[in-house]
């Protein structure tokens, strides 16, 4: 007896409320005064910190990049340990498109699986999930800190 596998279809409407959230919370975490070259970052703990930073703006979108960083001295982190994303947002849709992830960019709402980076099946979704507890936890547990100084 054959067994039939269903191949993963992306939930539209899933991806894009998810999109829609991440939006929000990212406005909320940058105040609604993006600047290029503005910092926020948003101290969790002694040893773990989120930075956000305004690298773009136009009319319409705006580009934003999110990192994690692990706060232990005389520990050298490899980039597995700092994870981070890069992030468009569409002010007139209101959605946010992550753009890379941990340096994958591209991601694809679809998956097969198993496929050669092991990518699962419905990572574009789980992406957006994982950014959206990250925007949780910085607005929850966050003490913020304001850099101005212009990108060198």
């Amino acid at each position: 007896m054959a067994v039939v596998v269903k191949k993963y279809r992306p939930h539209l409407p899933t991806l894009m409320a998810l999109s829609e959230v991440n939006y929000m919370l990212l406005l909320r975490l940058l105040a609604d005064k993006e600047q290029v070259g503005q910092r926020r970052s948003f101290f969790i703990s002694d040893f773990l910190s989120y930075h956000l930073q305004v690298m773009e703006v136009t009319q319409y979108t705006s580009l934003v990049t999110i990192e994690q960083m692990a706060n232990f001295t005389g520990y050298s982190w490899s980039a597995a340990l700092r994870p981070s994303m890069q992030l468009r947002l569409y002010h007139d849709a209101r959605m946010v498109e992550i753009i890379s992830n941990q340096g994958v960019s591209n991601i694809k709402p679809r998956y097969d699986y198993p496929n050669q980076h092991m990518h699962l099946p419905d990572e574009k979704q789980q992406v957006h999930y994982f950014l959206k507890e990250w925007l949780q936890l910085c607005l929850q547990l966050g003490q913020v800190k304001v850099n101005l100084s212009k990108l060198s």
